[in-house]
């Protein structure tokens, strides 16, 4: 116990209803396996002074941080300072290098803000929405970038101030298309499915665009999303634009844009050519490809320096498109929890995984027997001795041309369940994170983007992590299904919702649907937990039993906008009264999660008179 405790090994942990249960020794052992820890000596506590081991220091602006000898402080403008047993109060905000006088031990240097960027005038409402079901007439069988533009063209129009989509992380190149959201190849780069083909510059002039386009807009006819069939009839579309794109010399624009990107998307673009060549997962390519900084990458890229350059080109694409989104409306990122194992950003931070351990989430009344969510986790001291590079890299894509970011399991900045693989998700531990240091990242992130936080801190929570997190202004998740007491109630640093993608839609659980799918599909839940949740809705909303579902989300919509909570999101699912939530935890082959389109385009959406019901309500709310 005492040599896990040394790497951050918790030996138990409170469960959801604060019973002690203690992790098996076993688990221990196998969890210090996937570390890696029997090639090194135990890491020094998250508070040291740079090190070998540690070649970086996280600390507060105007912090009297102690730095014994005598260093060269290299500012990230370009200025120079000594360093002389102390650092200065006035080293301003941003990444650093310092570097000490008497043996040229070299460290990064990082000064963060205290709290995360949130403006005290934050009052803000608008819709939660799962991009790719969000189609329009002229969608390709699934949302688009432009859809996204149109509703908060839309919404911003009836006093939205925001729109929270799902992540529209980069999936493997290769098919078929990866259905979650959660399992994305790289957390850094977006998916181009996204794309609206008709905005990329050229296809005006594209002769069979328009045949293309008819039968993308046939796939709307189905309620579930094929993404292979949308990915080939865009591929073929942005195939014919990319070679136009070429014979017309390129574009300053795009130039610019792999300039500022530099090696990072070099590499992902690498990746991408790699995976259309070799296949997944990484670790099964020739060995010398499994290095992406060795000679046989470079060789590689050189030999196919057009098709890496096609996925820097997507890159690009999807970035425009994505700024334009949200030059009408504040668009509130998704930040997954990890990464898929054979992608992109595992194959690039190998050394900074943990890829013999997945994360995933310890037993409790709704999932008895614990998830196991298929991620590896990011090995905290390795991370660390990476100058944390991976973790800025990913919170800084996340807060792109974003208005907020929503940081998914944000617990998992404080400490994360590590199952072993091939070991059951009850039998998991959870490992600690500098979450200092962690935090101190995020808030400097966040004010450069000048975008709100927001924690999804639901499950299993430490004590002291909402008050921490609420110290850094990182706003709690609060959901009407998990509250005791209504949402009048709410904290005000907070965002308040009804439900999310996991759980229940206000007509799935009134009428009942929802649990009905669950017991269909075999899925242990708490019977009496969802009983519950209804009586407690019926409750506070005083409809009747029978009411008809859009009473129902309409009262409880009401009811959600008297919550004080700085930000109210409101799914379309529960307006247009889908009885499907968009994905049940735990099924995977059994159910089209992740596929499931919304029931009218966005045309109809517009005129729909719930959807009009929940949004003055919750604009009403607002102007309160």
């Amino acid at each position: 116990m005492d040599g896990g405790a040394l790497w951050g090994v918790q030996p138990g942990y409170h469960d959801a209803v604060g019973t002690w249960q203690d992790t098996p020794a076993d688990t221990i052992a196998a969890v210090l396996a996937a570390m890696r820890a029997g090639d090194r000596s135990p890491p020094p506590p998250p508070s040291s002074l740079p090190g070998p081991d540690c070649p970086v220091l996280v600390v507060t602006e105007r912090e009297a941080a102690s730095l014994p000898g005598r260093w060269r402080l290299r500012a990230e403008d370009g200025g120079e300072a000594i360093v002389d047993g102390a650092l200065p109060p006035d080293v301003p905000l941003g990444y650093h290098r310092i570097e000490r006088d008497d043996d040229g031990f070299a460290a990064r240097l990082i000064v963060a803000p205290p709290t995360c960027h949130l403006p005290d005038d934050l009052r803000v409402w608008g819709w939660a929405v799962q991009l790719y079901a969000a189609r329009s007439r002229s969608s390709w069988g699934m949302g688009d970038l432009a859809d996204l533009a149109r509703l908060g063209e839309w919404s911003a129009g009836r006093g939205a101030g925001m729109a929270m989509v799902n992540p529209l992380h980069a999936a493997l190149p290769t098919g078929p298309q990866q259905a979650s959201p959660y399992s994305p190849s790289s957390r850094c780069w977006r998916s181009p499915l996204y794309l609206r083909v008709e905005d990329v510059p050229g296809a005006e002039t594209l002769g069979d665009l328009e045949s293309l386009a008819a039968a993308g807009r046939r796939l709307n006819d189905d309620r579930l999303v094929d993404r292979d069939a949308v990915w080939r009839l865009k591929e073929q579309a942005l195939g014919q634009l990319w070679e136009r794109f070429r014979a017309g010399g390129g574009d300053a624009r795009f130039d610019a844009y792999c300039d500022e990107q530099g090696a990072p998307l070099a590499a992902y673009a690498a990746f991408c050519a790699l995976s259309e060549r070799h296949g997944a997962p990484w670790w099964e390519w020739p060995e010398p490809l499994r290095d992406p900084e060795g000679q046989a990458v470079l060789a590689f890229v050189a030999e196919n320096a057009e098709r890496v350059r096609w996925h820097q080109w997507l890159q690009w694409l999807v970035d425009e498109q994505l700024r334009k989104a949200g030059e009408r409306i504040g668009v509130v990122q998704d930040l997954a929890i990890g990464v898929d194992a054979a992608g992109a950003d595992a194959w690039l931070w190998q050394d900074a995984f943990a890829l013999d351990a997945r994360v995933g989430a310890p037993p409790d009344p709704f999932a008895p027997d614990g998830q196991d969510w298929g991620l590896p986790p990011f090995d905290p001291w390795r991370l660390r001795a990476a100058a944390y590079q991976p973790f800025v890299s990913t919170v800084r894509a996340a807060l792109r041309h974003a208005g907020g970011v929503r940081i998914d399991h944000v617990m998992g900045l404080f400490r994360l369940y590590w199952i072993p693989l091939g070991s059951p998700a009850s039998h998991g531990a959870y490992v600690e994170y500098p979450w200092r240091d962690l935090l101190g990242i995020l808030a400097l992130e966040s004010h450069r983007a000048g975008a709100w936080v927001v924690g999804e801190d639901l499950g299993t929570v430490q004590d002291f992590v909402r008050e921490e997190l609420g110290r850094r202004r990182v706003l709690s998740y609060r959901l009407v299904w998990f509250e005791e007491h209504p949402p009048a109630h709410f904290p005000v640093q907070a965002m308040a919702a009804v439900t999310t993608h996991d759980l229940p839609t206000v007509a799935g659980l009134w009428t009942g649907t929802d649990l009905e799918e669950l017991e269909r599909l075999g899925r242990r839940t708490s019977v009496e937990g969802t009983h519950e949740m209804r009586r407690r809705l019926q409750g506070w909303t005083g409809v009747a039993d029978d009411a008809p579902v859009d009473q129902v989300v309409r009262a409880t919509y009401d009811l959600l906008g008297q919550a004080p909570s700085r930000v109210l999101a409101a799914t379309l699912d529960d307006a247009l009264g889908v009885h499907d939530r968009p994905n049940v935890p735990g099924t995977t082959v059994e159910r089209p999660n992740w596929c499931l389109s919304l029931p009218a385009p966005l045309e109809e959406v517009e005129e729909d008179e719930t959807v009009r019901a929940v949004g003055e309500a919750l604009d009403g709310g607002r102007r309160r």
